[in-house]
């Protein structure tokens, strides 16, 4: 950022602004949308939805809006009639690639260990605070 004055964080500390960053990056529909959006071709919200099975409109509307907040999408509007809207990752947003795609793997390829220890634990009645 231009005329950024160099400054320390530290996600440990309560009052650190990156915390709400890992919030979002940590987020499953961030995860999923950044996902969609990945290839680098802007993408329709209807395409967007479509990709992501069970996000309501609600949902991938604000998640759209966070991302785009905080500079990691970007919203173009065409003048048309009915207006065209399309969404792109920005560089910034490029940057979770590695991210994004090492998190989906690991959870799709450790789906079976953690299925597992779900039904062990779901045995012994502890119960599970969401």
């Amino acid at each position: 950022m231009l005329g950024a004055t160099p400054r320390t964080f530290d996600a440990y500390s309560e009052l650190c602004p990156t915390r709400a960053a890992l919030d979002r990056i940590a987020d499953k529909w961030t995860v999923l949308v950044v996902g969609v959006l990945l290839d680098g071709h802007p993408k329709r919200f209807s395409i967007i939805q479509r990709r992501i099975e069970g996000i309501s409109q609600k949902m991938l509307t604000k998640t759209l809006r966070t991302l785009e907040r905080d500079g990691l999408v970007e919203r173009r509007v065409y003048p048309e009639v009915p207006p065209r809207v399309e969404y792109q990752l920005t560089e910034l947003g490029s940057s979770l690639s590695g991210l994004i795609n090492a998190v989906q793997a690991w959870a799709e390829n450790h789906m079976v260990d953690i299925l597992a220890a779900q039904v062990v634990y779901d045995q012994r009645g502890e119960p599970v605070e969401e």
